[in-house]
């Protein structure tokens, strides 16, 4: 990682790679899952999607730009109260929100069409990722997710895009 020693470091510079992306999803989903189930046992679940989003977005580094999939209203969560308030609800300013989260889901299944890095120090990824409902069935959603490094060369979502499939009926 380059450092000038006159500016902050936010992000590194090291090149981000495919299997990165991919643990760094892995984790996400896993995440996800944990909160629902922490809701389900009775524990502090704002605490566990606190975490996860600290763990997972760049909110503390600077701007993100997140349109979860189930926003129509107040569709674009720029900050990490926007992004709790979608993962766990209960936030009156954003009353469309139920809890993403807390559903519970019970696992995330990542189906990539892409991963672009090119050896930067940013990558973009896009596909569909699944999440399973305690009745075993799938929900698709469509995303692109661009990831950069922090300094400590931790994967982190400074974009996030997710969409419930087009459907010519609707």
């Amino acid at each position: 990682m380059k450092q000038d020693e006159n500016t902050l470091t936010v992000y590194s510079t090291d090149p981000i790679t495919e299997a990165e992306v991919v643990a760094a999803q892995k984790a996400w989903g896993e995440g996800i899952v944990h909160i629902g189930k922490v809701f389900t046992d009775g524990g502090d679940y704002e605490k566990a999607a606190s975490d996860h989003i600290q763990n997972h977005y760049a909110y503390d580094l600077g701007m993100v730009l997140f349109k979860p999939t189930l926003a129509s209203e107040d569709q674009f969560r720029g900050t990490f109260d926007a992004a709790l308030s979608y993962f766990i609800g209960g936030n009156e300013t954003y009353p469309e929100d139920g809890g993403f989260a807390i559903k519970p889901w019970t696992n995330v299944r990542w189906k990539n069409i892409g991963i672009i890095n090119g050896g930067t120090n940013m990558a973009v990824a896009m596909g569909n990722y699944f999440f399973t409902t305690t009745d075993g069935d799938e929900v698709k959603v469509e995303y692109t997710l661009g990831y950069v490094k922090d300094r400590e060369g931790k994967l982190r979502i400074v974009v996030h895009k997710s969409s419930l499939p087009y459907n010519p009926n609707n």
